[in-house]
């Protein structure tokens, strides 16, 4: 009997659990239904997820990344090219040269973010990248410091290192392997030229290339009778069929004579409407590179007879004779009128270069100022500001697809590598304190614009 009963008491025992186990079943199923069960249920899912990265919004201009409310500034530096690209502690296995070439970012950490304006100048016994002896096909003689009586070259030992990038090296063939079958346009004012020679220099080694054709015919690129030279060069390597050009157009206005037949005769300066050249040959580039800035003075547009036309008329809006209004306006009306182009040539690489620093020193160009300095870096070596040092062209940038070439900020820094008083001819009571010494700070330009292509 004793038996009995314990059996009986362990049967009960069992159907008491198979009861439960039925009731907490049913309740997790209704559980699983309820509506406020898988909300709750997604706010912690919400909620486990990563947070140790910042989390930028989508930048579809070049302009400055956004960051979300909560999120550490300091993790993700803000870049002027809307450039974002994040880096990685992990090590990267062995490369090919060329590989190494197209990752112009490495890896160092994922919360920071290459900026190309931001960083410091460094001494490199590598420099400079070509010979200014040598270069004497593609650089004009002018602009040659090494064949002026200039003194010290010092300024040629030194190399741009953008905050967070780790830029490769330049290798003139893999840049013309990248570049193969495209082409390369510059149009702007003689530092747009001189950043077209440069990149002829440093894609030829600085060396004599007689391969290297001259196709500035197919452009109109020819010197017209009694000129003193064309509006520009166009050359191609013929192995890869890169076309690297420069087109002169100081103001990015549309110049029309108004009286063809008459040499002194004064010419339309279209405020609104972009150079006949860009709007002809846009469909040929794949990168383009504009720049404007020193023409825009009273003295160069009177010499030039230069008169202000806007909606295709003399203008007559006492605000826009103002100079730097005039300026402003061009520049918003080529990025308006280029970036809209953009949609219907997707290929086109688009970038606007900021204006390149003057260096005059107690005085200006036509005042006895002069830029003596022969000492790199003395008034430092890097730059740490937030934002262009030139507010017109980001501006304009701002919400369009056209890239921001931020040069002016780290050319400031070197004073010393101007023409300064030396020519060819000897040393002169006058200094160039606008234009470069080439080799120089221009390479360092191009070094900006093949990393970001």
């Amino acid at each position: 009997m004793k038996g009995g009963n314990s059996y009986s008491f362990r049967g009960k025992h069992i159907s008491l659990a198979l009861v439960a186990l039925v009731l907490f079943t049913t309740l997790m199923w209704t559980w699983e239904r309820n509506p406020i069960a898988t909300t709750l249920r997604s706010a912690q899912e919400w909620y486990r997820l990563p947070s140790e990265f910042p989390v930028e919004t989508p930048v579809e201009s070049v302009g400055t990344p956004t960051m979300q409310k909560g999120m550490d500034k300091s993790l993700a530096p803000i870049t002027e090219n809307g450039t974002k690209l994040q880096l990685d502690t992990e090590s990267v296995p062995a490369v090919s040269p060329e590989t190494q070439y197209n990752q112009n970012v490495t890896s160092s950490s994922r919360n920071k973010v290459c900026n190309y304006a931001k960083g410091k100048w460094i001494a490199d016994r590598r420099r400079p990248l070509y010979s200014g002896f040598s270069c004497k096909q593609w650089l004009s003689s002018m602009w040659s410091c090494r064949m002026t009586q200039r003194p010290d070259f010092s300024f040629e030992g030194y190399r741009w290192q953008p905050e967070n990038c780790d830029m490769q090296e330049f290798d003139r063939s893999a840049f013309l392997r990248k570049m193969q079958d495209k082409t390369i346009a510059f149009i702007g004012d003689s530092l747009g030229r001189q950043q077209f020679q440069s990149l002829m220099c440093m894609a030829t080694g600085g060396e004599k290339s007689p391969e290297v054709e001259n196709v500035g015919w197919e452009y109109g690129l020819v010197k017209p009778r009694g000129a003193i030279r064309p509006d520009g060069w166009a050359y191609r390597f013929p192995k890869t069929n890169t076309t690297i050009l420069y087109y002169w157009s100081a103001s990015l206005c549309d110049l029309q004579p108004l009286n063809i037949t008459d040499k002194q005769t004064n010419v339309a300066m279209h405020l609104d409407r972009p150079p006949a050249f860009m709007r002809q040959f846009l469909d040929r580039f794949d990168v383009l590179v504009l720049n404007t800035g020193h023409h825009w003075n009273r003295g160069k547009l009177n010499a030039n007879r230069w008169v202000m036309y806007v909606n295709g008329k003399p203008n007559e809006d006492k605000k826009i004779v103002q100079i730097a209004n005039a300026k402003n306006l061009t520049i918003y009306s080529v990025v308006e009128w280029l970036d809209l182009q953009l949609v219907s040539h997707p290929r086109l690489k688009a970038f606007f270069r900021t204006i390149s620093p003057r260096h005059f020193f107690n005085g200006d160009w036509n005042t006895g100022g002069s830029c003596d300095n022969t000492i790199p870096l003395t008034n430092g070596s890097e730059v740490m500001q937030e934002g262009s040092s030139d507010p017109t062209i980001e501006g304009a940038l701002k919400g369009t697809k056209i890239k921001i070439l931020d040069i002016t900020a780290i050319s400031q820094l070197r004073d010393e590598a101007h023409m300064s008083r030396y020519t060819v001819r000897g040393t002169l009571n006058s200094s160039d304190c606008l234009h470069w010494c080439l080799p120089g700070i221009p390479d360092t330009w191009n070094e900006l614009l093949v990393a970001q292509i």
